[in-house]
């Protein structure tokens, strides 16, 4: 029996992988400067450097990245996506890998994507009563929901914990079209976009209609063409569910505009909007920050908190996005998030990281 040859890159680059996911990070930043290249993990909203690599061993390191996601090893001077999975401790990974050319060279992004881990359906969100809000929503038998926030939020994993939730709880059929499939689901149906296969979004849809969905999850409204796709879904007496990149509930409303839909068509068809924000909460061990040590322990430390914009208020919204003079009240995150700190829930630093308005507190 002949034993493979493991390369010193390919030791490095599982070394580095592992580090990261035993520490509980969510991405790895592998970014090249003049005289050597930084590798960095992400916990929680902070940056925490992990390796210090000469120049010519980082180029071989994202290379074979790049080569193990099947991307063009040749190719530096485009950005380029891909995706492979990964075993750490008995647990799978999966990872997305982001290239991006630089001035100093190639710069990689690794997400990491714990196959495994799936939040129980009553932690999802901070507060109890917003995760029966939610569960009521996909209730509907047609109609479009959009959960917007920016990247890392946890958008997807809402998604995929609602999905699953109401696969099991009113036995419906779940189809997903992503691009890329992030997580690996039994519960639901997932189709992958291959634009060189010709399974676009329109086509996957298109196809997806035929297979008798009751709810369709489109990964991501990133275009008029895919903001479009997802309406007429919705119209065709579908639920469908997306997400978006927005600041807030009401950004999604101005976005869809933007994109050229067919503003009835809107009104026929938005059930809901919600925006969503991962907070870090007060640590019982820790006074103030948390060392990178106590957050490798688990990944409780976080929660979602939410503001949803539905009935009345998202009326209210479709009409002020047409120009018209119209107050809406409804509990934006700006409230919620101070809401959790008067509680002792959620740490007071929070509120300066992701409250953007002028207002006082």
């Amino acid at each position: 029996m002949v034993l493979p040859i493991v390369s010193a890159i390919e030791i490095l680059a599982n070394r580095i992988i592992t580090d990261a996911a035993r520490n509980q990070a969510t991405d790895i930043h592998i970014i090249p400067r003049k005289k050597d290249t930084l590798v960095q993990i992400r916990l929680t909203n902070k940056l925490i450097p992990r390796l210090s690599l000469p120049k010519d061993e980082c180029d071989r390191l994202i290379s074979h990245f790049k080569f193990t996601a099947n991307m063009d090893i040749g190719e530096r001077r485009r950005p380029q996506s891909g995706a492979i999975f990964f075993e750490v401790d008995g647990q799978l990974m999966g990872l997305r890998l982001s290239t991006l050319p630089s001035n100093n060279r190639e710069s990689l992004v690794i997400r990491l994507l714990p196959q495994q881990e799936q939040i129980p359906f009553h932690q999802l969100s901070l507060f109890p009563a917003m995760t029966r809000k939610l569960l009521a929503l996909l209730k509907h038998a047609h109609g479009l929901i959009i959960f917007t926030g920016p990247t890392g939020s946890g958008k997807t994993t809402t998604l995929y914990s609602l999905l699953n939730e109401t696969a099991h709880l009113f036995h419906r059929n779940v189809i997903t079209l992503e691009d890329p499939i992030e997580k690996n689901y039994d519960s639901v149906l997932q189709v992958q976009v291959n634009e060189k296969a010709g399974v676009t979004y329109a086509a996957g849809l298109k196809a997806i209609l035929r297979h008798d969905p009751d709810i369709i999850m489109v990964g991501e409204i990133r275009d008029a063409e895919t903001a479009k796709i997802a309406v007429r879904a919705a119209l065709t007496g579908h639920l469908v569910l997306s997400t978006m990149h927005t600041r807030d509930a009401k950004g999604a409303v101005y976005r869809l505009r933007e994109f050229g839909v067919n503003w009835l068509e809107v009104e026929q068809t938005l059930i809901a909007v919600t925006a969503q924000r991962l907070v870090e909460l007060t640590c019982p061990f820790c006074e103030g920050d948390c060392s990178p040590i106590c957050y490798s322990y688990g990944r409780w430390k976080r929660a979602s908190v939410f503001e949803l914009l539905s009935g009345r208020n998202l009326n209210s919204a479709m009409k002020a996005a047409k120009g018209e003079k119209i107050v809406t009240h409804y509990r934006t995150l700006r409230e919620v998030i101070n809401k959790g700190i008067a509680l002792g829930y959620i740490q007071e630093s929070e509120y300066e990281r992701l409250v953007y308005d002028d207002e006082s507190p």
